[in-house]
């Protein structure tokens, strides 16, 4: 993502100038103005809606003809990341607000337990045999929602159990799973950096989701 940025960043420098007139007299002109609408809005969209443009300016001017940097390359990077992380919390400001409410209150239930890193489960019905570690296959039977109820992905519906290895899903998962034993079934209430961060997954899940499984731990592989 960052270097996606960057590159974006990049060329909208090139078509930014302080010199620049409102007049496009040739085709690269047009081309480099026409680079700038499109990378802007495309920054717009993630986010950004202000840069300091002479600031802007100067750093490409420094790259392009070699002059000592005021930031480096490495410092940069964590300044954009961080920068473009703030803003993409910030458009999504609603959905995660309503994340920590519901695991705020959902974890003041008595049958809900909260481990350190923030999961929540509520067993629904304990099991009696082995527990998996961390290098096992499972197989479970699960049923995924949002808070709204509406189910994004499910086995049970399906009608065949799955089966993968315990590291390879998301960490609410890798987590709970392996404090599970063999035909417990088990309600997992996942915070958004247990599961599929910011960024969501397959249209779905949409970013920073809080999300709830019904998951039935079937047999250790």
């Amino acid at each position: 993502m960052i270097k996606q940025v960057i590159t974006l960043i990049f060329f909208i420098s090139l078509a930014v100038s302080t010199a620049f007139s409102q007049q496009l007299t040739n085709n690269m002109d047009s081309v480099s103005y026409g680079f700038g609408v499109l990378i802007a809005k495309n920054l717009q969209q993630q986010g950004v809606d202000t840069l300091n443009v002479e600031a802007f300016t100067k750093a490409v001017e420094d790259v392009m003809k070699g002059n000592d940097l005021e930031i480096d390359i490495d410092a940069a990077n964590k300044m954009v990341q961080e920068f473009m992380q703030a803003q993409q919390s910030k458009q999504h400001e609603g959905i995660i607000n309503e994340g920590k409410e519901f695991l705020a209150a959902n974890g003041q239930r008595e049958e809900v337990i909260t481990t350190a890193s923030g999961l929540q489960y509520e067993v629904l019905t304990p099991g009696t045999g082995e527990k998996p570690a961390a290098s096992s296959k499972v197989t479970v039977h699960y049923t995924g929602k949002l808070l709204d109820g509406s189910v994004f992905d499910s086995s049970v519906d399906r009608g065949e159990p799955a089966s993968f290895g315990v590291t390879q899903v998301i960490a609410g998962w890798t987590e709970a799973l392996q404090l599970m034993e063999v035909g417990a079934k088990w309600r997992l209430f996942i915070p958004y950096n247990l599961a599929y961060g910011e960024r969501g997954a397959g249209g779905a899940i949409p970013p920073y989701a809080t999300l709830i499984f019904d998951v039935e731990l079937i047999s250790i592989n």
